[in-house]
């Protein structure tokens, strides 16, 4: 029986035509929407029995591109504003494929210095460009969720020390509740980040001070001065309007009464990239922790988060892995990242990272924040200015949160039709935005945080809205 694996010009076959569909779906970008509905049947042809003997590399990658290029979500497109997704710049797209080329397994030093070096020089550029102090380490993870519970990992064995105890050795079995205090803005994220600790998910008691979310300090310095302690979640860029915890005040709380203090900076973080908005990261230098997502606003292909700590020895007291003779320990010359996070056998996620950073530097990035910050506001007076729209947050960064308020719809029936108009605008498919609820009352909530974006993109967005109101009324 022929071996199909060992066919001569197995691989170079199937990567050319991919190649040779880059270039035109990449094109297609700027303008195909960003779902076809008519493209979903085409899905069907994914599926059936195994085969027993396959089709081959070329036919079966043919058939994925078929499938793929018309099926796929256009979500690292100019006008997928969902999720706070970004896209991905060229470099990082060119230099994903090149890890999957090399395959390289970021486990370690030993098992692959060049993807050591790429993460090691990677991590510090990121430091660089957020502005920490030198000193500060970290590790590359799967997503923002992963972020968090690695640093909220850290937080734990911080907490167990101060309960005399080595939880990485014994665990929390025989511990008090780990006190984790936030603000209305903690994010889902963290929370399951804690239910995978051990601490479950609604250990997290909120300090708010109004419907939105805003944090009460007031009460949650009150708790802080009776409770021994304590991990402080504060949140850089919260999801529906962009808004920052006052993240100064929450470190002056945390230096003041010895508690970790943990940012989740999911996308906000990247606003310390731009002397505009710089100042809504004050004070972040002095967090424990840090989390985001390199494919938010930095413009990375999935998966790529990051964690920050200030102490970076720390990761490797939490994430060592004992017990294997084999495998080196965090402190040996030949360890390295998969010691230092939740995965061991990793793929070198670190390559687009640098390959962005390099190829456009600090201030590419920053003319890109900059850029999305001025459409973001251009966004909220095209929203200002429609008689049928009404904008429900300030706008402090690139999320702009508002909802569509027809003449003579009573306030009672708002909820419904905007959660109609949320449902038409995702079936329709030029555009892409969800729905949230925002301090009581259901919203859009459009973030621009993709390098392709246009004011062409967002009036399209505005018009398209408006047009599926019209057709609710």
């Amino acid at each position: 029986m022929a071996d199909p694996l060992h066919e001569l010009d197995s691989a170079a076959q199937p990567l050319a035509l991919v190649h040779d569909a880059a270039a035109p779906y990449l094109a297609s970008l700027a303008t195909r929407p960003v779902v076809d509905p008519d493209a979903a049947k085409l899905l069907d042809g994914l599926g059936g029995a195994l085969p027993e003997t396959g089709t081959g590399g070329p036919e079966t990658v043919e058939r994925l591109l078929g499938i793929g290029t018309a099926a796929a979500t256009a979500s690292s497109g100019p006008r997928f504003f969902h999720f706070v997704t970004g896209g991905a710049t060229p470099a990082a797209l060119a230099a994903d494929w090149t890890a999957a080329l090399l395959d390289q397994n970021a486990f370690a030093r030993i098992s692959s210095p060049l993807a050591h070096e790429v993460e090691t020089v990677a991590l510090d550029w990121l430091r660089q460009l957020v502005g920490l102090p030198d000193g500060w380490g970290g590790a590359l993870v799967g997503s923002a969720t992963f972020a968090n519970f690695t640093s909220l990992a850290c937080a734990t064995h911080w907490w167990g020390e101060r309960q005399g105890v080595d939880v990485a050795d014994t665990g929390l079995v025989g511990l008090p509740r780990m006190p984790v205090l936030s603000g209305g803005y903690v994010h889902s994220s963290s929370r399951k980040a804690l239910q995978m600790l051990g601490h479950g998910r609604n250990t997290v008691e909120v300090f708010a001070r109004d419907g939105v979310g805003r944090v009460d300090l007031a009460a949650l310095e009150r708790r802080l001065a009776g409770c021994g302690p304590a991990v402080i979640i504060a949140n850089a860029g919260e999801v529906n309007a962009g808004d920052f915890d006052p993240l100064a005040d929450l470190a002056d709380l945390a230096g003041r009464y010895g508690a970790w203090l943990h940012v989740d900076g999911a996308f906000g973080l990247f606003a310390a990239v731009s002397p505009r908005s710089r100042h809504l990261t004050d004070g972040i230098e002095r967090a424990d922790s840090i989390t985001a997502d390199g494919h938010k606003w930095l413009n990375v292909p999935y998966e790529s988060g990051f964690a920050l700590i200030r102490e970076p020895s720390r990761l490797g007291r939490a994430f060592g892995m004992p017990g294997a003779p084999y495998l080196p320990g965090p402190q040996d010359p030949a360890g390295g990242y998969g010691l230092f996070g939740p995965e061991s056998s990793r793929r070198s996620r670190a390559m687009p990272i640098w390959a962005t950073l390099a190829a456009y530097g600090r201030a590419g990035y920053r003319e890109m924040v900059e850029r999305h910050l001025d459409l973001a506001q251009r966004l909220a007076r095209l929203v200002d200015e429609a008689p049928d729209l009404e904008r429900l947050a300030d706008v402090p960064l690139c999320i702009v949160c508002f909802r569509a308020r027809p003449h003579g719809v009573p306030e009672k029936d708002l909820d419904d039709l905007n959660r109609k108009l949320g449902a038409d605008l995702l079936a329709d498919g030029r555009v892409f935005a969800g729905t949230t609820v925002y301090d009581g009352k259901v919203a859009l909530r459009p973030a621009i945080v993709n390098w392709r974006t246009t004011a062409t993109d967002v009036d399209a967005f505005v018009a398209v809205v408006r047009s599926l109101v019209a057709r609710l009324v």
